[in-house]
């Protein structure tokens, strides 16, 4: 536990702090990667240089939050328990040590000495609050590596796996089956779940660790993660013009926090936009023999963009209790109402509102953040509550 005067220190200081917001974190991710540039192999510096009109990154925004989150609920850490699981699944598909955590803090502090000089008092107070914190993270990663390890199929750190399949699903997505190499079988996962990849190849400056959700039902001996190409993306765009079947990567074990959680007799609709679909795809293959009706809310630009079409529209009309539910934004001249997609526009769930008044029916979304805040409004406007509201949403941002 924390003293009284190391809390009273941080609350008081915590607002010098966040004024000095992101020169503070740009001056720490600097100041680490010079001295300890191997980091660059563990962050995803395409985060560090995406930053608009020199404002922060999305990364050095996700510190800067995350430090002043801390600091507002120093007193009240259960607050944060949500967050630190969130952040402990995406720290061990990093595979993050507690050495790690030693470096990160001792640069912290130094950037807080020399940028601030606040005087011994107050980094001893920080050092004791990062520790603290720290040592939360580094135990409840500890608990992760070791499920993982212990379960069928599974493993700690990284494992070999051989391309099985390589298959484009629409004009930007592209899918990925990975079998390993060792033939053993493979760790289950829950519905929503993502995979760790670690690329090294001389067409990337630094190994580049990505995480993907994973698009299928769980199966014992492979994995299924659908990528999109986003047009400035280094590791999307190296795999869709490199990776070919029959050649080798590393991957972490599954892990993520949004997971479907419902009992059989309980109602879900999938809302999805773009690549969102791809846990909501492995949410809606482990719904096949659910006992309560599962709407697929899907939307996308046109035809050419949506992917998975004929295998949800072939689930839905094997299972008589999925309802398939498309919406384009700019159909083409090609695509057909009524038989490629059922409305046209932003997904209005107003069109649909009797299908989901159900009040024990669970919600589960991922798409673009502007799709996911509009939807969460709608949801919330129809008299959902927050508790059957679900999502995932990488990135310092909120939806709801």
């Amino acid at each position: 536990m924390l003293s009284q005067k190391t809390i009273d220190i941080v609350k008081t200081t915590a607002p010098v702090i966040a004024e000095a917001g992101p020169m503070v974190t740009q001056h720490f991710y600097q100041r680490m990667f010079s001295h300890n540039p191997e980091l660059k192999d563990v962050f995803n510096m395409s985060h560090q240089k995406n930053g608009a009109n020199n404002g922060p990154s999305s990364q050095q925004e996700a510190l800067f939050n995350a430090i002043c989150a801390y600091a507002n609920n120093i007193e009240n850490l259960a607050v944060l328990l949500p967050a630190v699981e969130k952040i402990a699944h995406k720290h061990t598909s990093f595979m993050i040590t507690a050495e790690q955590y030693n470096i990160v803090g001792s640069h912290l502090i130094a950037t807080i000495d020399e940028l601030l000089a606040p005087g011994q008092d107050v980094l001893d107070a920080w050092a004791e609050a990062y520790g603290l914190l720290a040592n939360i993270f580094i135990n409840r990663e500890e608990e992760i590596y070791q499920e993982n390890a212990n379960k069928v199929g599974g493993w700690r750190g990284t494992r070999e796996f051989v391309v099985t399949n390589k298959q484009q699903d629409s004009e930007f997505i592209t899918s990925f089956t990975f079998k390993p190499t060792d033939g053993g079988k493979v760790a289950s996962y829950k519905p929503g779940q993502y995979l760790g990849i670690y690329l090294n190849a001389d067409e990337l400056e630094n190994q580049e660790i990505r995480q993907y959700s994973l698009s299928s039902a769980p199966q014992d001996d492979q994995y299924r993660i659908s990528v999109k190409r986003e047009s400035h993306g280094k590791v999307s765009n190296y795999l869709h013009n490199n990776i070919n079947i029959g050649d080798k990567v590393m991957l972490a074990a599954p892990a993520g926090d949004f997971f479907l959680d419902v009992e059989a007799n309980t109602p879900v609709t999938l809302l999805s936009a773009g690549v969102g679909l791809t846990p909501t795809l492995s949410m809606l293959e482990s719904l096949t023999e659910h006992q309560a009706p599962v709407n697929w809310l899907h939307a996308t630009e046109n035809g050419a963009h949506h992917a998975y079409k004929k295998q949800v529209k072939a689930l839905a009309q094997q299972h008589n209790h999925i309802q398939d539910i498309t919406w384009y934004n700019a159909p083409l001249d090609s695509d057909l109402p009524a038989e490629d997609y059922d409305y046209q526009g932003l997904m209005d769930l107003s069109t649909i509102a009797a299908q989901l008044t159900d009040e024990n029916m669970h919600f589960y979304f991922c798409g673009p953040v502007a799709f996911m805040q509009y939807i969460a409004k709608q949801l919330l406007a129809l008299g959902v509550s927050e508790d059957r509201i679900h999502y995932e949403c990488f990135g310092p941002h909120k939806v709801l």
